[in-house]
């Protein structure tokens, strides 16, 4: 459907759900997916559209796993009403106080200590059931990204016979790490720029929890390595380390973890499985730019491409990993496009 004629349908199932036809609606913010949010004020109070195109990003597992978080006591958006044929759903608008600018020197251990409260309750109460598992065969497709856009679209390598055995060997003990861990209910992108402060009394206090429709079944660090090791922020490794510590007690005391899973093994599982965040990203980043035209992407490479390399270079099993990325990035401007680089 033309962009024009969307708009129109959204905006006219807007003015019919609220009974008001001088409803407008205005850009709140749009993903990585084919979803946008749109903002509208009707009766003293801020609302929210999202639209989903069903063909293109179907709607109704969103709702499911949203049911899912609320009835844990988590703050996800409230549905007030639903076109689920048209992918049309009017939602609570959880404001714009984004996590990210929120997150200062002051205020990240607070931050992060609500959102790590946010994390154990839904690792205890939200359940694995009915969720796909992120298995080795999704792990494995999700570590395939990078090589073909970034290593081979963005700069223009293509692995020889020993860097490709250097990068199945390092992607072994990659999944080999996540598949080791227990098994909880997995947001997949619980980082800065889907959690709000909001300022609601209990119990739906903060963050508020968005973008949580791809939750999978999957190793217990992953949400923390991507609040902890954030793609659009970071924090020195002393402190993540302290604050990765510090959960790993807490998943003790909940009964997630048993006692033999000790510092150093914590903080290996908590490691690579970052690092395989960080691998995955470093692919989609460039994909979103050079695919789907999303071009703010690159600027966020560098501190994507910071992370995996200090993280591999901290494993002798991973180091020609780190050598192999650093030797083909050199002192290129991982911001800039391929094409700009001549």
């Amino acid at each position: 459907m033309p962009t024009t004629e969307r708009a129109a349908e959204r905006l006219a199932w807007l003015r019919r759900t609220l009974g008001d036809d001088t409803l407008t609606l205005e850009s709140a913010s749009s993903d990585a997916s084919f979803r946008s949010y749109w903002r509208t004020h009707h009766d003293g109070r801020s609302w929210i559209v999202m639209d989903s195109p069903p063909v293109l990003e179907d709607p109704a597992p969103w709702l499911a796993l949203g049911r899912r978080l609320a009835d844990a006591g988590l703050h996800v958006p409230e549905v007030h009403a639903t076109d689920l044929e048209r992918g049309f759903l009017l939602i609570e608008d959880l404001g714009t106080r984004m996590y990210l600018p929120e997150l200062t020197d002051a205020t990240v251990d607070r931050l992060y200590g609500d959102a790590m409260v946010a994390l154990l309750t839904m690792q205890s109460a939200c359940g694995t059931e009915g969720l796909a598992s992120y298995d080795r065969a999704f792990l494995a497709r999700e570590l395939a990204i990078m090589p073909e856009w970034f290593l081979g679209r963005h700069l223009g390598v293509t692995p020889d016979a020993d860097e490709q055995a250097a990068l199945d060997t390092a992607f072994i003990a990659l999944l080999d790490n996540a598949l080791a861990q227990p098994v909880v209910f997995v947001h997949r992108d619980f980082h800065s720029r889907n959690l709000l402060v909001v300022d609601d009394p209990a119990p739906l206090r903060s963050p508020g929890i968005i973008d949580f429709q791809g939750a999978l079944a999957g190793p217990v660090t992953y949400d923390l390595a991507s609040l902890l090791r954030d793609c659009y922020v970071s924090w020195p490794r002393e402190r993540v380390e302290r604050w990765a510590e510090g959960y790993r007690l807490q998943l003790q005391g909940a009964g997630l973890i048993d006692g033999t899973v000790d510092a150093a093994t914590f903080l290996r599982w908590f490691d690579l499985t970052g690092l395989q965040r960080h691998i995955k990203v470093l692919g989609i980043f460039c994909r979103l730019h050079y695919r789907d035209g999303k071009r703010g992407y690159l600027a966020d490479l560098p501190r994507v491409f910071d992370y995996a390399i200090d993280v591999a270079a901290g494993y002798p099993e991973l180091q020609p990993l780190a050598d192999l990325l650093a030797r083909h990035a050199g002192e290129r401007d991982l911001t800039r496009a391929a094409e700009d680089q001549a």
